[in-house]
């Protein structure tokens, strides 16, 4: 026991140290892959949004709470669309609020260090069971699998959707890490991304352990379906392969050596980097940054988005 405590928490280490090596040689081949030029702080602010998704996806699936009934007055805004409480394990419920609470802590440390004394106004989020469907059955090409896929039925089904938005998070970090400017707020982010890091691994962990079950009432493998629903988000995003499944091939794994792929990263094992538009045309569901959708009907809230909205930046 001591030692799987041991390896856990080495690995934890190691997913929280690949976040804070990013872009050492990472190539940005085309415009609609490069981040959009903004401030420091409305990065930020662009990365609450996910943050906020995240909180209320994490809170409202495993207690049936919200950010507002942890911290009231920390973010504002419309009562999410299709909370709905996971039917999960107890103990996958136990981690799932921790990582729900953690993220309310990781807004409150934005709000600090942005001096700010408002309520953060909160976006319009999709938390249903359909709108995660809409991204597997794309990945399956039909119309909606029988019966329709729904990732509160159970653990592994909804530990799969909570990694998705917990690589979004991580990928995005990544990438703004080297740009922020000012100690305080260059503190604040990798202090956030390390952490988030950390909670991604934590839920890779929970899915590579059911990685060969059959996800019922389905004839289909968590190793098929993570592979399946990665190239729905490499499509949208339109930037690579940064998404990957649980197995892979020889030359998608570490070195060249393995199919195992807990901890996915680039040729060097680098964790993968995403950019406002990138994160945008995956959530969105759309392809398009311009075209809200998905989990964010109405969009993200912010100048940063705003910006993207009034140039065009698809």
């Amino acid at each position: 026991m001591a030692n799987r405590s041991c390896l856990s928490y080495a690995f934890l280490l190691l997913v929280a140290f690949q976040s804070s090596m990013i872009m050492a040689n990472t190539v940005i081949h085309t415009p609609q892959c490069r981040p959009v030029a903004a401030s420091s702080k409305d990065k930020i602010l662009f990365s609450m949004n996910l943050l906020i998704y995240k909180a209320e996806f994490f809170l409202r699936a495993s207690v049936g709470v919200g950010i507002n009934g942890i911290s009231p007055g920390l973010v504002q805004g419309p009562v999410p669309i299709g909370a709905t409480l996971a039917n999960i394990t107890n103990s996958a419920r136990r981690v799932i609020e921790e990582l729900g609470l953690a993220t309310v802590g990781h807004l409150r440390a934005i709000k600090q260090v942005l001096r700010s004394n408002l309520p953060f106004p909160g976006p319009q989020l999709d938390l249903s069971a359909q709108v995660f469907a809409g991204f597997v059955n794309l990945g399956f090409n039909v119309s909606t699998l029988s019966p329709p896929f729904n990732i509160y039925a159970n653990t592994l089904s909804f530990v799969l959707a909570a990694e998705a938005i917990s690589a979004f998070i991580v990928q995005y970090y990544a990438g703004i890490i080297p740009s922020i400017v000012g100690d305080e707020q260059r503190q604040l982010v990798a202090g956030i991304g390390l952490n988030e890091a950390a909670a991604f691994g934590v839920l890779r962990t929970i899915l590579n352990d059911g990685v060969n079950s059959t996800v019922l009432p389905y004839t289909f493998t968590m190793a098929e379906l993570t592979n399946r629903t990665s190239e729905v988000v490499n499509r949208l995003g339109g930037c690579g392969v940064k998404d990957e499944g649980l197995i892979v091939p020889f030359q998608l794994g570490a070195e060249n050596r393995s199919t195992s792929n807990v901890v996915p990263g680039d040729v060097n094992s680098l964790a993968h980097a995403r950019f406002e538009r990138e994160i945008l045309r995956i959530v969105f569901g759309t392809g398009n940054a311009t075209m809200p959708g998905g989990l964010f009907p109405d969009g993200f809230i912010g100048a940063l988005y705003q910006l993207i909205i009034n140039l065009k930046l698809s």
